[in-house]
């Protein structure tokens, strides 16, 4: 007699797909808040800086003591203002206390790879609130101006500067958008500034932004020894005679 048929194998159970516990991307948390006199020596390195990517180094003699003589000797939004970027791989805390002039704006950028920042260390926030490392990433320089055509005032903006390893993410728009978002809130005008020519990417990048590169106009400016000169000329000259001609 024949054996029995061996019964078939009991069919596998469907796999089960189950959710990735770790989300795709890092996320970057940065933050523009108001800058104080303490964040002074992170501001004059991120000058320096700039002044290296402009090759202007020749130009550059600012000091961290005469950046504390000129700096934060009026409320903000009244005189030379700045905003600094702050990054951190963690969630900013809540401010502790209402801010009395700004608020910190705040925002996730979701990066495919890690940002390898080589000055981490050197650029470590001073905010002692925040409980974690934070480094400083970038800055904005502006102050009040004056439209006669507008009949309103505007901000000028000196300096944007975000360092290299974080650059192309978005953080200038960011830093930039928070000087034009103040002027909105303050009824001003217009925010305007200069870009250097040669700075095809600056320049792509305003222009996308929405902003007008003004061809027909030029900087003057009197600097250095021209400057000296002129108020020796003065020194020496009658006071009737100085708009004399």
């Amino acid at each position: 007699m024949a054996a029995a048929a061996a019964p078939p194998p009991a069919p596998t159970p469907a796999a089960t797909a189950l959710p990735n516990p770790t989300p795709t991307g890092l996320p970057l948390f940065s933050r523009v808040r108001l800058a104080t006199p303490s964040d002074i020596p992170h501001i004059h390195k991120l000058i320096h800086q700039m002044a290296v990517f402009e090759r202007l180094t020749h130009l550059f003699s600012a000091t961290e003591a005469s950046l504390s003589s000129t700096l934060f000797t009026s409320p903000p939004f009244q005189s030379f203002t700045i905003f600094i970027l702050e990054l951190s791989q963690a969630p900013f805390p809540p401010s502790p206390s209402p801010p009395l002039f700004f608020s910190p704006i705040t925002q996730t950028t979701t990066l495919d790879l890690p940002i390898d920042d080589p000055e981490s260390e050197t650029f470590k926030s001073n905010d002692k609130d925040c409980g974690f490392d934070v480094v400083v990433g970038g800055f904005v320089l502006f102050f009040p101006n004056y439209s006669t055509f507008l009949g309103k005032p505007g901000f000028y903006v000196e300096d944007l500067f975000v360092r290299e390893c974080y650059r192309r993410k978005g953080f200038g728009k960011m830093l930039l958008s928070a000087v034009a978002a103040q002027a909105v809130k303050m009824g001003y005008g217009r925010v305007e500034w200069v870009v250097l020519d040669w700075n095809v990417n600056a320049i792509k990048f305003y222009e996308d932004m929405g902003a007008k590169v003004l061809q027909e106009w030029r900087i003057c400016r009197l600097t250095g020894w021209l400057f000296q000169n002129f108020l020796s000329k003065l020194a020496s000259t009658p006071p009737w005679m100085i708009f004399s001609v």
